[in-house]
């Protein structure tokens, strides 16, 4: 099974990840976690080709091309390998961050770039889309309180990111039957305690689908 994680950064969905996998392993579940862009070491050099300062000013389809070489590439030789194997494999970001930031705020076209991953990814969509939903104020104040080094990304302004949360919200609206929102501004425990039960009531429908 595999399943992916959306949201702007600083909507807490890397900490829930990590509770929710070993919430996964305590009950036996074999599962895998990764990130994108990333995964594996080719595509973490594209990921630093991205991210680093020195490429501010890159063309957009530039940038959505080598987000998708990443993908690609994880796909293929992390994701699918793992999934073969019998692990729950944990994505924290895949398609839709592309479609929403390249897509959405880059203006690249969000329905175009979403049919485009498609076309590239040979029809492979995640079975479940968990996309934490913040406020950009609330992000901003919990990202404020972090000292991690910001990335080209990061550092954009406040109306792109803002076109980034409304892409992620169009596409949970027209995907409801793969994306689910999780209210990310409550409390950690009440954010992991969305995230385990959703994914639980998702295994439980996967295994029966699967018999």
């Amino acid at each position: 099974m595999f399943i992916t994680i959306e949201g702007m950064d600083g909507s807490g969905k890397t900490t829930a990840l990590l509770r929710v996998k070993k919430h996964l392993e305590d009950l036996n579940y074999k599962v895998v976690m990764t990130r994108e862009p990333g995964g594996l070491p080719i595509s973490e050099k594209i990921r630093d080709l991205i991210l680093n300062k020195d490429s501010q000013g890159m063309e957009p389809w530039t940038e959505a091309l080598l987000f998708i070489a990443a993908r690609k590439e994880h796909l293929e030789k992390v994701i699918k390998p793992y999934l073969k194997q019998g692990y729950i494999v944990i994505s924290d970001r895949f398609m839709d961050s592309t479609t929403a930031y390249q897509g959405g705020a880059r203006g690249l076209g969000v329905d175009y770039l979403n049919e485009l991953q498609k076309t590239i990814l040979e029809g492979f969509l995640p079975d479940l889309t968990l996309y934490f939903e913040l406020s950009f104020e609330d992000a901003e104040k919990r990202l404020s309180g972090r000292h991690d080094e910001k990335n080209r990304l990061d550092e954009e302004g406040r109306k792109f990111k803002e076109s980034v949360k409304q892409a992620f919200e169009d596409l949970s609206k027209k995907e409801t039957q793969r994306i689910t929102v999780i209210d990310a501004s409550k409390t950690p425990d009440e954010v992991f305690e969305q995230t385990k039960n959703v994914i639980l009531e998702k295994i439980e429908l996967w295994k029966k689908e699967k018999h």
